[in-house]
């Protein structure tokens, strides 16, 4: 029997989606709003649930009549909606909120600015390699809130945004991991690094003396935000500095091999790190975990190899939208590299890469609408600049640079909105164009 009291979700992706199937499943009156248009598997799982929806406006009465309003990621707290709704004294809340009232399972919680993918992924794989019941979701695969409705994991491995953490009031997973923090969306956050920090920080906010919280002990901005963050949890202090490349890896007194697998780099032997000892803290025998790390199989757009032709190697590092991403890619290169980066820009400071721009970049193939920064940023250190207007662009000029021996990069340290859906977009392009470029010659 469904309750009178209402519920009213904001946004019609992923996340809005299944807080209203969970809301009706849990048997409140949901209605799902949306101010842009939502997606065709979207409506068709709204019509056959039967959830009333609209799409193209907010229809601010209706959605007053709530008594919670669960708000997607996607919307700021500055949307006009989001202001009225707190004017009213309405209780909003994020999707991962709402989700863990309806579930006891153990959860692990990831966020980071960079890695969190990987992170939670691997995490993931080592889980179910194991033997745990153990389930994946939040910002990579299902929304939690759709994985709660049938609730049939012993364990709910989640990757978190900052956007999803914003929200939340009583959110606590058992083991919270926060990989880096470094300067992304401030555009959400006032400019304030100091609010970014926090946000991101909120993954441990709830955590108790029996919980565990993982963090990056080398990085600063995480430092400095735990200084004046009061955190209960068992703090697990993670170092970069795990050894050199091709090395094992010690936790716990267990060693690791990453030889077998595809994780390669300085900061996914930090990921691994932090998935192991996740692993570890949930039970999983170290014998298995190293199956597990033989076994893993890293997610498309994430230094991810196209093909090899010729001797010139071509990487897919589509997700690497923010500096700090494309510092560890570029980090990673032993060979000449002709870079092809640019998108929207994200108020990016590119300091940090020049050392290894001058060190290793041939050619940077600026791909963007608006390339002006990156020009103006690597101008006089790279010997050749050119700009593009296409994925299909960007590799017929790599391919008229590349010589045998160099790798062609796309890592864009900038979102991809400019001339692309999405990253994935943005990935799936390059990739089509290196083969088809490439067809007649390709030696993979």
């Amino acid at each position: 029997m469904q309750s009178n009291n209402g519920i009213a979700i904001l946004g019609g992706g992923e996340s809005g989606v299944g807080a209203a199937l969970l809301a009706q499943a849990k048997g409140f009156r949901a209605f799902l709003s949306d101010r842009g248009s939502i997606a065709a598997t979207h409506k068709a799982a709204l019509e056959q649930a039967g959830i009333p929806f609209e799409e193209g406006r907010h229809s601010l009465d209706r959605i007053a009549q709530a008594e919670l309003v669960v708000k997607s990621p996607g919307i700021p707290e500055k949307a006009e909606v989001v202001q009225f709704l707190r004017e009213k004294g309405i209780a909003i809340v994020s999707e991962i909120e709402f989700a863990a009232r309806y579930t006891k399972a153990t959860i692990v919680g990831i966020t980071g600015t960079n890695g969190k993918t990987t992170t939670t992924r691997l995490a993931h794989h080592l889980a179910i390699t194991g033997g745990l019941n153990a389930g994946i979701g939040g910002n990579v695969g299902n929304s939690f809130a759709r994985e709660v409705i049938a609730d049939r994991f012993d364990c709910y491995i989640l990757e978190l945004s900052s956007f999803q953490l914003d929200n939340i009031e009583h959110f606590r997973p058992d083991i919270a991991l926060v990989l880096n923090i470094t300067p992304d969306h401030l555009d959400r956050y006032e400019y304030s690094m100091e609010n970014y920090i926090s946000s991101k920080l909120r993954v441990g906010a709830n955590q108790t003396p029996q919980d565990y919280f993982l963090f990056n002990a080398d990085d600063e901005n995480t430092a400095a935000g735990m200084k004046r963050t009061m955190l209960a949890a068992r703090k697990l202090p993670i170092s970069m500095e795990s050894g050199p490349e091709g090395s094992p890896l010690l936790v716990d007194g267990h060693a690791f091999d990453l030889n077998k697998g595809p994780l390669r780099g300085r900061h996914n032997r930090f990921n691994a790190l932090c998935a192991i000892q996740t692993a570890l803290l949930l039970g999983v025998d170290p014998n298995l975990i190293q199956k597990g790390l033989d076994t893993f199989e890293n997610t498309p757009h994430r230094m991810e190899k196209v093909l090899e032709s010729d001797g010139v190697l071509f990487l897919n590092d589509s997700k690497a939208t923010n500096v700090e991403a494309v510092y560890y890619a570029l980090e990673a290169m032993t060979r000449p590299v002709i870079w092809i980066a640019g998108g929207t820009d994200k108020g990016n400071d590119y300091a940090p890469l020049m050392p290894f721009v001058r060190e290793k970049v041939k050619a940077l193939i600026c791909m963007g609408v608006d390339n002006a920064k990156l020009v103006q940023s690597f101008g006089g250190m790279v010997a050749h600049i050119s700009e593009a207007r296409s994925a299909k662009e960007a590799v017929e000029q790599a391919l008229g640079l590349a010589k045998k021996g160099d790798v062609v990069l796309l890592s864009p340290a900038c979102a991809s909105f400019d001339l692309f859906r999405n990253y994935e977009d943005r990935g799936e392009q390059f990739k089509k164009a290196v083969r088809e470029f490439l067809s007649t010659t390709t030696n993979q």
